[in-house]
């Protein structure tokens, strides 16, 4: 007898849309073996267990369409599959990755599925998916499992592998606005847009932000300097040499002063509201080892305000407030700050949290000082003790800075020369002109933190990430390069290199990754099959390509995905080839129809997809594409080449020794290319059909036909070496 089991076979990755989805997946293969024969309602307790450890998945509606729908269908019996698919989004929704696409499906070997879930970080889904296959085995036999502990060890995931909070909202407005973006390293560095059209982020830093100008931003003396020459207000203020100098400077400037390290950041170091020699003195030892020298400054008096200035414009505005406990006569400061400041949920130190914990720095412990206390001191009841100045920077007041503050703000990060920049003020009322109040600019910080914009702990979320793809891509611009994608049998390696030399005469440099190697231009880069995920990558990635071609067979589409998100060219020649895609459970043409459709499914609206007439499951796939269509066949009489015509669409076929490129029926839109000689001798039907396919792709891309007649004549193939079934595959390639 079979044992009971979730035996994971092999989990792949795919990283790129794929027969599935658009959207990065892990695909699991399972043998559930005797459970086969054990739907969820012949478990005894499954249910209950189940539904009592993972309560939220009463979110998840499946096919029912409605909350409680995938309990529903638990109760009445599911398979193992399922429920391991539902149970793996879950505990990465509850890690913190909401949502996301899921699969269960049968393989044609008994009890073996493919469980295919959305896949944020391949590490972080794969730790989801082994740990929701132990819940569900344990739910089935009966024995105990710890929810919190797994959800908590994917968190730690999350946090330490997945892009922060900051950049993953610019991320995804740039996705909202349809433009790619790929992940460059582990850190937070992000390419938005392909090849020559890119922009690179680093978090709320840009390829725009200077060196120079970051530089100028730290050097609190040189920045205030420079902004005091053109004009913004600052606080009065300089260097200082030692704790009696500090006295001095403050003497200088009229008390209360500020002391803080000149090249600081993050407030670290900063002691405000500083009258007497000892807290100068104080305050100038603990200043002095967060920097390289230490300034003195005139006490500006008000709250603390960050204004947040992307290219030139405001964008967003928030306020800080005073971190404050009240004595109970019975606990002490230390305590006082966890129970009435740390409790609040919108504390915490992931970056996702609006506001930090409080803690006693030495900024604090001087305040307390200050007041006569210490962290272990007990307050009379009802005693108001100020901790922190300006402690929450989280208090949305965007609509409300005066508008002459908002130039000042514009003004103070293009004098420092960022292109992002945070911008503290300190001011009384926000709503007021700064001169009316001896407001001033402290401080002008490039790399600014988005959190306190994103998630206030007061007010109304701002659209900042929008405002830095709109500052990168103006109107109009998407990041996308002309991208031609070829899928097919054999003649798809021929056609992908004709594709690219069309372009290339066009005045385009281009990329190609195909069945013989990884090229830039005319020069190969890389021998050899180079049709993988991340040949494809390097392409997009490299700031020279100006246009890509890709070569997708099956194999690659089934084993990693296709490696953009979206293109301008779909390309498939037939679906002639099944020969080694049974490693993928495929078996039947119909089920090869559903690999090659990637590649339609992923063309632009405004793209173009160029099929097959004469091969019935490509045509088929005509209403997949979400731009034009264009047939191409060897016989203008194919039906469903005349059909196309009738409609007034594109098509291209061979008629009297010439190609011909028409428009419907309308003579004034027919075009004809004379085929060169060394290009007929190529009969049958392997040369010349990827020939039709290229010039169809070339005529997508509104390469002049002159360019394309010339490319025809000059092209010069390179000879792939293939196995016997893909040069069986590669003789019916045109129709």
């Amino acid at each position: 007898m079979k044992q009971k089991h979730i035996q994971i076979l092999r989990v792949v990755c795919l990283r790129g849309p794929n027969i599935w989805t658009y959207r990065p997946v892990l695909e699991a293969w399972i043998d559930i073996g005797a459970l086969e024969d054990c739907p969820s309602n012949t478990l005894p307790g499954f249910y209950e267990r189940l539904s009592s450890w993972l309560p939220s998945l009463v979110e998840h509606r499946c096919s029912y369409g409605e909350p409680g729908g995938f309990l529903r269908r638990v109760r009445e019996g599911t398979w193992p599959g399922h429920i391991l698919e539902h149970v793996t989004l879950e505990l990465q929704n509850l890690a913190g990755m909401p949502g996301g696409f899921g699969k269960a499906r049968e393989t044609s070997v008994r009890g073996v599925y493919k469980v295919v879930v959305r896949a944020w970080h391949e590490t972080v889904t794969r730790a989801a998916l082994y740990a929701a296959r132990d819940l569900v085995m344990a739910a089935i036999e009966n024995r105990p499992f710890e929810v919190p502990p797994v959800v908590e060890n994917l968190r730690d995931l999350v946090d330490s592998l997945c892009l922060g909070p900051s950049t993953a909202c610019i991320v995804d407005a740039a996705d909202d606005r349809g433009i790619p973006a790929i992940r460059l390293g582990e850190g937070n560095l992000v390419q938005l847009g392909y090849g020559a059209r890119q922009r690179r982020i680093w978090t709320a830093e840009t390829e725009q932000t200077s060196a120079i100008a970051e530089s100028i931003s730290c050097d609190k003396a040189l920045s205030k300097s420079l902004l005091q020459a053109c004009g913004v207000p600052v606080p009065e203020g300089r260097l200082v040499q030692g704790p009696e100098d500090a006295w001095e400077a403050a003497q200088e400037i009229g008390i209360p002063v500020v002391i803080k390290p000149y090249d600081g950041n993050h407030g670290r170091g900063v002691f405000t509201n500083l009258a007497t020699p000892k807290e100068l003195e104080a305050a100038y030892k603990m200043a002095v080892d967060e920097g390289s020298g230490v300034m003195v400054e005139r006490f500006v008096p008000g709250n603390e305000h960050r204004l947040l200035v992307i290219g030139g414009r405001l964008v967003a505005a928030a306020r800080g407030d005073n971190a404050c406990v009240v004595g109970d006569g019975r606990s002490t400061i230390d305590e006082l700050i966890d129970s009435q400041i740390n409790t609040d949920p919108r504390r915490g130190w992931a970056g996702d949290y609006p506001l930090n914990p409080v803690w006693l720095d030495s900024a604090a412990r001087l305040e307390l000082d200050r007041q006569g206390f210490r962290s272990d001191s007990i307050p009379p009841e009802g005693k108001t003790v100020l901790i922190q100045r300006n402690g929450n920077v989280g208090i949305d007041v965007t609509d409300l800075v005066h508008p002459s503050t908002a130039a000042i703000a514009s003004l103070a990060a293009r004098v420092v020369g960022l292109d992002i920049a945070g911008i503290d003020l300190v001011a009384e009322d926000i709503a007021r002109p700064l001169e009316e109040q001896r407001g001033a600019i402290v401080e002008v910080n490039a790399g600014p933190g988005l959190m306190m914009h994103l998630k206030p702990a007061v007010g109304e979320p701002r659209p900042v990430g929008e405002a830095i793809v709109g500052h990168l891509f103006p109107e109009g611009e998407n990041g996308r390069m002309p991208i031609v994608g070829i899928t097919g049998g054999g003649g798809a390696t021929m056609a992908a290199q004709l594709t690219a030399w069309l372009i290339e005469l066009s005045g385009k440099r281009v990329g190609l990754v195909c069945g013989d190697g990884l090229y830039l231009g005319r020069r190969r880069i890389k021998a050899g099959p180079r049709t993988t995920w991340e040949a494809g990558q390097s392409l997009l990635m490299n700031p020279t390509v100006e246009a890509a071609v890709f070569e997708n067979g099956g194999a690659t589409i089934l084993s990693e995905g296709l490696a953009y998100d979206r293109c301008q060219v779909g390309v498939v020649t037939d679906s002639d080839d099944l020969a080694g895609l049974d490693t993928y459970d495929i078996h039947e043409p119909e089920q090869l129809y559903n690999v090659l459709r990637t590649q339609i499914d992923v063309v632009l609206p405004e793209g173009v997809a160029v099929l097959n007439a004469r091969d019935p499951l490509v045509a088929r796939m005509a209403p997949l594409c979400d731009g034009e269509v264009i047939f191409f066949g060897s016989d203008p009489q194919l039906p469903v080449i005349a059909q196309h015509r009738i409609q007034g669409g594109r098509a291209l076929f061979f008629q009297d020794g010439r190609i011909v490129l028409a428009k419907g029926f309308d003579e004034a839109l027919r075009v004809e290319l004379p085929i060169p000689p060394a290009r007929a001798a190529e009969r049958p039907n392997n040369g010349l059909g990827s020939l039709l396919a290229a010039v169809g792709a070339a005529w997508a891309l509104d390469i002049p036909l002159d360019l394309v007649r010339v490319g025809i004549e000059t092209f010069e193939p390179v000879p792939v070496a293939r196995s016997k079934s893909a040069r069986r595959a590669s003789q019916s390639a045109v129709g």
